[in-house]
């Protein structure tokens, strides 16, 4: 049979078990519904409204996190204790993300800036050969370049060439 002792010190260690779920929190919510949980309300439940508090004092309001001045700017990151570990690991690839897509266009601006280089360094040598060369005008009629076109070409790929070939 059961040893009256043994029971007691069963009942004794359930119920210091227990203890930790005896300090609740009660409060009224904005609909006027009565809410009892073990955790505190949330902030936006005035102090008026707490009915029962688990301890003495309410936890301080926790800080809001800045908004974003300009959406090229990097994320404004929480500290680490008290966030959620998802919202982290989403933060994160985002601006992992973020940052492959500028190396994406960073990559495509450098190709085309080494093609222009390319291409006005090729115009300029045709230039300074001395060739014959056209050009169409803004009617789409073709014309030959005379030495004042020329100069204005050659200053054009020179142009090219001092912004794009670096």
């Amino acid at each position: 049979m059961h040893h009256p002792a043994a029971v007691i010190v069963a009942a004794l260690a359930l119920g210091l078990a227990c203890g930790s779920a005896a300090a609740q929190w009660k409060w009224r919510d904005a609909a006027g519904r009565i809410t009892v949980s073990d955790l505190p309300p949330p902030n936006s439940v005035p102090e008026r409204d707490v009915l029962t508090r688990a301890t003495e004092t309410r936890p301080a309001a926790a800080p809001k996190p800045a908004a974003l001045v300009n959406a090229a700017s990097p994320p404004v990151r929480l500290a680490s204790s008290g966030t959620d570990p998802e919202l982290e690991v989403r933060r994160k690839r985002a601006a992992e993300e973020q940052t492959a897509q500028q190396r994406l266009a960073q990559g495509r601006d450098d190709a085309a800036r080494t093609e222009n280089c390319s291409r006005a360094r090729g115009q300029l040598a045709a230039l300074g050969e001395g060739q014959r060369m056209t050009r169409t005008n803004a009617q789409g009629e073709r014309e030959v370049l005379d030495d004042k076109g020329r100069a204005e070409e050659m200053q054009r790929a020179r142009s090219v060439m001092a912004s794009d070939c670096k």
